[in-house]
């Protein structure tokens, strides 16, 4: 998916690049609480997302997701290059546009593409509270693999205790490699 010319589209929804003209839709839903709720990190501010931007447009990793009908970006998709064929997929999408499909328009396109490129395996992190994305996870064709018990966490109490959270981990294989020999698990 790489180079800065990068785009796909669907019915609904152009996928590419970001650029700095997305300062305002990007602010709009990474300073919404309710939609970072279940990220490592907190609401950002103006100064946060100026700077987040920044990253954002220098990597390939992040696709912005616009939609066609109002040239709104409301969220984006993550896929992050690992190991072995391998990439880790996430999205966070502005909370005006829950529930209208959109994640799984986007993802549904990236992960075709991303098969199609040669990735073996697609994965997926999420906190088994946030309901929406496993079942989102699911519905991709995703199967999870694991539950980690207290394995992670992003905060600390008042009293400077880290608040551990569990993670489920969900993953697909590239539906074109087949089985490469008898399944082990």
């Amino acid at each position: 998916m790489e180079n800065e010319t990068f785009q796909l589209e669907t019915e609904r929804l152009l996928l590419r690049r970001y650029r700095k003209d997305d300062l305002q839709d990007l602010l709009e839903y990474l300073s919404d609480p309710e939609v970072v709720k279940f990220e490592p990190y907190r609401p950002m501010s103006l100064e946060e997302v100026k700077e987040n931007l920044k990253w954002r447009i220098s990597t390939e990793e992040m696709i912005a997701v616009e939609s066609k009908a109002d040239h709104k970006m409301i969220g984006n998709v993550y896929l992050g290059k690992r190991e072995f064929d391998t990439l880790e997929i996430g999205y966070v999408f502005n909370r005006k546009y829950w529930g209208k499909g959109f994640a799984a328009e986007s993802c549904k396109v990236l992960l075709k593409e991303a098969f199609r490129k040669g990735i073996h395996r697609i994965y997926g992190e999420c906190d088994p509270a946030n309901r929406n994305s496993w079942k989102l996870l699911e519905a991709l064709g995703f199967e999870r693999e694991a539950c980690f018990k207290q394995n992670v966490y992003f905060w600390k109490d008042d009293a400077g205790v880290p608040i551990w959270k569990d993670t489920y981990v969900y993953a697909r294989l590239n539906p074109e490699n087949g089985k490469m020999e008898e399944e082990k698990c």
